[in-house]
């Protein structure tokens, strides 16, 4: 690095607004601070400030290596076609192969995509596995596809991103509206399309399959579980035990589903869910169990018989300990945050704070634990389902869970450490742990040529 590089990197080091419109700037980015993507990339150099990253490597995190996106054709039962966009984003394999889900939503865009494959880098990063970031999606709403729809979407999704996708190259798995049926269909297309001598060792194609095709125990549970195992490691510091706390749910699918159910094992007491057909209460306790049942066959909490309906103002205004919102991006914007009655929010879902969110949780003394560390039980058990394949082996629920408790214990004890070394907030000091050594790896490996 020349001299003027290095009075360059200082300078945005000790000015962080100087360091993000450089970077802005550098790349061509027209700043919007309604954007996803612009959101999180500011968050992430920010962290890059607290660690001392290079700017030449900031400048690489800033930016995906690819971005795929595809139009294709796809048969519905009415006898038309119906085009539909789909997006694969590649951010940054400097740790791994890329590793990220797939996202069948009507709201999917490029922007977004990238931002969710951006904390899947920090995300792999913090957990230690050897995976790099990358994410993939659909524009469609699942919910009005019939069942042979579903599938030839999925089918013709894979078919046109096929080229750019491998078992050692990117790995797909489930994300927001697709599954372990979904990624079996996935799978099988992929290894359709393979040579006949290769496909034996295609199943790691993607993670997240059903067992019976080589999927691990414990996967869809897995997100889940690891938020409870980082709540076990940082709620007793907060003054919380969790026998004997209360807690809410934003969203109640996979994520949402699983912590309420375990969280539940633990004694804790689920008073309210939220999801897009409305909010229930119960201040006795919600049945997380029928509550499950009742959301698998009407495929929402509204009308549950065990709670009564109430406003969204009033769900986020209940007195609790614990507030996890398991459902979309951006759902806590200050609106929210302002009214939010709880101690903690454990983000379960994928970047559901603001910035606008964040600063008024921070200012009203609401501890916030990040996504990156508390939804990374997902990708650390693919991790494992990947390793299984590769190896052709298969582990009881007993290891997977006794691993997985250790990678998000760990990774919990990484950002409290960060946070003490860097004296910023739980979130920067997430972005802190991960990039430190995404930096050590960059170090070390340099940039080619």
């Amino acid at each position: 690095m020349n001299d003027s590089t290095a009075v360059a990197d200082k300078t945005a080091t000790q000015n962080p607004q100087h360091l993000h419109s450089r970077v802005f700037e550098e790349l061509e980015i027209v700043r919007d601070p309604s954007n996803l993507y612009h959101q999180t990339i500011e968050q992430v150099l920010i962290a890059a400030q607290h660690v001392g990253l290079k700017h030449h490597q900031q400048i690489i995190l800033a930016q995906p290596k690819n971005e795929i996106m595809v139009h294709f054709p796809v048969l519905m039962d009415n006898g038309h076609h119906q085009l539909f966009k789909g997006y694969r984003v590649q951010h940054n394999n400097a740790l791994g192969p890329y590793k990220g889900g797939i996202r069948f939503h009507p709201h999917v865009s490029l922007d977004d995509v990238k931002s969710l494959a951006v904390l899947m880098t920090c995300k792999c990063s913090l957990v230690r596995v050897p995976f790099g970031g990358g994410k993939g999606g659909v524009k469609c709403n699942p919910r009005e596809l019939s069942r042979d729809e579903l599938m030839r979407v999925t089918r013709r999704f894979c078919s046109a991103i096929s080229n750019q996708i491998g078992p050692d190259y990117d790995i797909p798995a489930p994300d927001v509206g697709t599954n372990a049926q979904v990624m079996a269909w996935f799978a099988d297309t992929y290894q359709q399309m393979m040579p006949e001598h290769t496909r034996q060792d295609t199943a790691r194609i993607v993670t997240g399959k059903p067992v019976e095709m080589g999927g691990s125990v414990g996967r869809d549970k897995a997100t889940g579980q690891g938020l409870v195992d980082v709540l076990d490691e940082m709620l007793p510091e907060l003054g919380i035990d969790i026998s004997k706390m209360t807690f809410t749910l934003i969203g109640f699918g996979n994520v949402g589903g699983w912590t309420g159910r375990l969280l539940a094992e633990r004694g804790a007491k689920l008073t309210a869910v939220l999801d897009h057909t409305g909010a229930i209460h119960n201040a006795n306790g919600l049945n997380a169990i029928k509550l499950t049942a009742y959301v698998e066959k009407t495929g929402g909490v509204g009308g549950f018989a065990g709670a009564e309906t109430i406003t969204q103002e009033d769900f986020y205004g209940l007195d609790v300990d614990l507030l996890v919102p398991a459902a979309l991006e951006q759902m806590i914007t200050a609106t929210e945050a302002s009214i939010i009655g709880a101690k903690v929010v454990a983000e379960g879902a994928n970047a559901p704070t603001t910035p606008e969110g964040d600063e008024v949780l921070l200012q009203r003394g609401v501890e916030i634990l990040p996504a990156i560390l508390c939804n990374a039980g997902g990708v650390t058990v693919s991790y494992f389902e990947w390793v299984q394949n590769k190896c052709s082996v298969t582990w009881s629920p007993e290891e997977v869970d006794q691993k997985l408790n250790q990678h998000m214990v760990l990774a919990a004890r990484r950002v409290k450490l960060a946070r003490h070394k860097y004296e910023c907030n739980m979130r920067t000091a997430s972005y802190c742990a991960a990039l430190e050594a995404i930096g050590r790896v960059y170090d070390l490996r340099g940039v080619f040529p």
